[in-house]
């Protein structure tokens, strides 16, 4: 995995569209399984890929508040769009994992923890705020003084082809959070698509050895002063055009100051407690385990799955439930992700992809929330 410095400088080349196959195979050739972007069910999504055939090729994203959408572009890029439901977290953190089994023998059980070997994965059309998430999640599972060998064993293994937005969705508030749009370290490869009226070129730049070993592998050329400024300029004009923004400047004590503002009670009337929130940020990483026996009582199992905060049984104790009130699970999930999350992990919690925004059934926005604290709207 590379391990890049922010605004490091990289040596930059082209790609044509024409040979991204190459890029899917010299992967493949390496033993990589293939995450990218593909269009299914209705949404970009990311699955397993094996050919370019299976990008997205001239489709783009519309995102709103409680709205998604596709929709054909006028040309033929591959990543013209911005972020879909599913992020790195189905794979390096994923939702249901075996943790171990116990069978009888005789008058015991034996006990055996899952052995994992997890598939060594390249993943291609990573977003500068899923890189951030990312690093948001090392500190959590790898970087302190208890590290989840699950994740740890997924994470060493991946191998990054991120790119650079040159659009920004309709909920996309990732300058907000200087997170985006522009990919900082951490990537294998990262890339940059220009679609000219008539040139379509890809910028490339290798961010780790184990990047600069498979771009060599690739037909390219220099990437000139010209086309690398294009692409700067792109990216600047992504950064310009964000859906929303959020201000986070004294953002935890202003949360914390009003635990008690009313505007809990007004966004507790209309969020439906579905966790469609947790689910698809690529933050949020609550779990619970889950014990199961088979109908003979021969063989248990121990399953941690994703969980989340806006469960009533989630902040169940002996005695009862600590969050009742749909009110009381909002305010604990926002608060925790602007607010105490810098006291647990010294940044905030959230990267600015606006997917809770896009995938909450009634359309509640966290930007709109903490502006509406901010300016006392509600009383």
């Amino acid at each position: 995995m590379t391990q890049t410095t922010a605004g490091a400088a990289t040596a930059t080349a082209l790609l044509r569209p024409e040979d991204f196959q190459r890029l899917i195979d010299a992967l493949k050739l390496r033993r990589f399984s293939v995450v990218g972007p593909t269009l299914r069910d209705g949404a970009i999504v990311y699955g397993e890929i094996d050919s370019v055939e299976d990008l997205p090729a001239g489709w783009t994203d519309v995102q709103d508040a409680g709205k998604y959408g596709v929709k054909r572009r006028k040309d033929k890029a591959l990543f013209g769009y911005v972020v879909g439901p599913k992020s790195l977290k189905n794979w390096l953190y994923p939702p249901s994992l075996l943790l171990w089994q116990a069978r009888r023998e005789g008058r015991e059980f034996r006990y055996t923890e899952a052995q994992e070997k997890p598939s060594r994965r390249a993943f291609i059309g990573v977003r500068s705020c899923e890189l951030e998430a990312v690093r948001i999640h090392d500190k959590v599972f790898q970087d302190g003084p208890y590290s989840d060998t699950h994740y740890r064993l997924r994470r060493e293994g991946a191998f990054i082809v991120a790119v650079n937005c040159v659009q920004a969705g309709g909920t996309c508030f990732c300058t907000s959070m200087n997170t985006g749009p522009r990919v900082r370290g951490d990537f294998d490869l990262a890339l940059t698509e220009i679609v000219e009226k008539n040139r379509h070129y890809l910028v490339v730049e290798a961010g780790s050895p184990a990047g600069a070993s498979v771009l060599k592998d690739l037909p390219h050329s220099p990437a000139g002063d010209e086309e690398c400024k294009k692409a700067e300029a792109a990216v600047a004009a992504a950064a310009k055009r964000m859906g929303r923004s959020l201000e986070t400047k004294d953002l935890k004590e202003t949360l914390y100051r009003n635990l008690e503002h009313s505007s809990w009670d007004e966004v507790g009337k209309r969020c439906l407690a579905c966790a469609n929130c947790t689910m698809v940020c690529p933050t949020c990483f609550c779990s619970t385990v889950e014990d199961v026996t088979d109908l003979t009582g021969e063989q248990a199992e121990r399953h941690r799955k994703w969980d989340s905060c806006f469960t009533r049984e989630f902040s169940y104790i002996y005695g009862g439930h600590i969050r009742r009130s749909t009110r009381s699970r909002y305010r604990q999930w926002l608060t925790h992700k602007l607010a105490t999350w810098q006291d647990q992990f010294g940044a905030i919690g959230c990267v600015g992809c606006g997917r809770c925004i896009t995938w909450c059934p009634v359309g509640i926005d966290i930007t709109e929330e903490v502006r509406t604290i901010r300016e006392g709207k509600v009383t």
